[in-house]
């Protein structure tokens, strides 16, 4: 594997410290620009991270012969899988403090082999953390302690076939591994798609969505891959298992929401059976400016609960919209967007743009119903709305690069508590920035779906960090968060997972009965406790 591995599917060199691709960072001009918004930041670029420099050693295991065509050590794998694309993961990365580095990445090709690792792994105290695209935002593949013998990362991106598509039921049995670009190549050709999109699509696998309950794209109804799942193939150091394919079932608790969200703590999934759709042929939307944010909220809450399920209703506030270049007057955007692969979708939009006016919403009329794929898009706010969000997790990177700390969070609460939940954020988040930094923070939200009864605020902190300790001030405004969050009843996350990063605050949210079924489940299903040792449980 080269230093950093290459995307067969673009001929692209994926980044190994940072998000995405190596070639779409910010140059170091570009870089020196996102600082000079932060007032108090480095006056050059951080270095870009070297593979050579890392703290790499021998690994601590060797695999048996029958093992080995599955495993490598070569320094750059091993690099590539050390952690996660988190802002605390890019800082260590860049100031060459990466943490403990896998032993071993192993890339599966069958279950079988999936099992045989666990075994060896098992009766030798090698942890096994479970690997996709490596996209996550929490800790969640990265192994943190001393307690086992040696780390294998356990990649599962060699597993990425539809094995079987069922078009009279509209479902298709999908490898694991599938990228979410493979995934969607693979369901193309028949006019079907799974149509979960997360911001994180190219860098992330089927698996790793179901492993940690990841949100998609769509804002309302169908917000979480677990709307998709028919069943799922598990296996686990106690033996593999398969759930019945069905529609829907009321006997007992469902073995699928085991797994969903166990992040690789009690099995490994490989296969699922995912409900379809056909591929949208119907589009129109719009954008909505707000004067003000609390009635922008009220806004939301209207469309939410009249039952226009629109696919996209995401609510920025002037920070996030002059950030994102769809507004840059101060006014908060509603982005709102229909599609259909039925009927037009025209009326559900003009109802949206009703309630958002009846609010206080102004903007212009809604882009007309349009066949799916064109590329003309009337309303600018929108388009820049779309293209800033695929595009933020680089500049990020650039930020961080320039000593600045950047965090992201999301949450989900009911409405009640939503403008309290919002407000407070906003001022004990940016005091504890300030408190750890002395430089003021910029605190943004933006509300990425929305229920009849709630919403899931995202919030984005950026400020000037310490040199060479902005991981300590990370924490500080980590834990001001968690702790905001906590007291306003809202939940650690809404579509990140927990990992390890939010460990202490989903301890705290769970209640404890369910904590003793949970640690029963692991112990009899991973007996040795080697899988993702210190995500969910102990």
């Amino acid at each position: 594997m080269p230093a950093t591995a290459t995307d067969p599917r673009t001929s692209r060199a994926r980044s190994w410290w940072g998000w995405g691709y190596a070639d779409a960072h910010p140059d170091d001009a570009a870089c020196v620009e996102l600082g000079a918004l932060l007032p108090g930041t480095l006056a050059r670029p951080l270095p870009l991270p070297r593979i050579a420099d890392l703290p790499i050693g021998s690994p601590g295991v060797t695999p048996p012969a029958s093992l080995a065509h599955l495993v490598t050590d070569d320094p750059a794998a091993r690099a590539a899988h050390a952690m996660g694309k988190a802002y605390r993961d890019v800082i260590r990365a860049l100031r060459g403090r990466p943490g403990r580095i896998p032993d071993l990445v192993a890339r599966p090709a069958a279950d079988q082999d999936v099992a045989d690792l666990l075994h060896w792994a098992g009766e030798h105290a090698v942890a096994v953390v479970p690997f996709g695209g490596g996209s996550s935002v929490v800790g969640g593949v990265e192994y943190r302690g001393d307690a086992h013998r040696a780390v294998l990362s356990l990649d599962l991106t060699a597993m990425d076939r539809v094995l079987e598509i069922d078009t009279t039921g509209r479902a298709a049995l999908i490898q694991a591994g599938a990228l979410g670009p493979v995934l969607e190549g693979q369901l193309r050709p028949h006019g079907l798609t799974l149509r979960h999109f997360p911001q994180s699509f190219e860098f992330s696998t089927l698996g790793g969505w179901l492993a940690t309950r990841a949100g998609g794209h769509y804002a309302t109804v169908r917000t979480h891959i677990d709307d998709f799942v028919q069943s799922l193939r598990v296996v686990t150091p106690a033996g593999l298992g398969t759930s019945w394919r069905l529609p829907a079932s009321g006997a007992g608790p469902s073995p699928d929401r085991l797994f969903l969200g166990s992040e690789g703590t009690l099995g490994v999934i490989t296969e699922a059976w995912m409900r379809l759709q056909e591929r949208p042929r119907h589009k129109a939307s719009a954008s909505v400016a707000f004067a003000d944010f609390h009635r922008a909220l009220d806004a939301v809450r209207a469309v939410a609960q009249a039952d226009l399920a629109p696919a996209n209703c995401r609510l920025l506030d002037p920070g996030e919209a002059l950030l994102s270049g769809a507004a840059h007057d101060g006014s908060s955007v509603l982005v709102l967007g229909f599609e259909s692969a039925t009927a037009p979708v025209d009326d559900r939009l003009r109802a949206a743009l009703e309630l958002a006016r009846a609010h206080g919403g102004r903007g212009p009329a809604p882009t007309a119903d349009r066949p799916a794929g064109t590329e003309a898009e009337a309303d600018r706010a929108v388009s820049a709305w779309r293209s800033a969000f695929l595009r933020m997790p680089y500049l990020r990177d650039g930020l961080a690069r320039m000593g600045a700390v950047v965090e992201t969070f999301e949450t989900a609460a009911t409405w009640d508590r939503i403008p309290a939940l919002i407000d407070a954020v906003r001022t004990e988040v940016g005091a504890a920035a300030l408190k750890a930094t002395g430089h003021q923070a910029t605190v943004n939200c933006r509300l990425t779906h929305v229920y009849p009864d709630g919403a899931a605020p995202y919030f984005t902190v950026a400020v000037a960090g310490r040199p060479g300790d902005e991981v300590r001030v990370w924490d500080d405004i980590k834990a001001a968060a968690t702790d905001v969050l906590h007291r306003h009843r809202a939940t650690v996350t809404h579509h990140h997972a927990v990992g390890r990063d939010h460990r202490p605050a989903y301890d705290r949210q769970r209640p404890e009965p369910f904590a003793l079924a949970l640690r029963a489940a692991k112990h009899a299903l991973d007996p040795h406790h080697v899988l993702n040792p210190g995500v969910l449980i102990d």
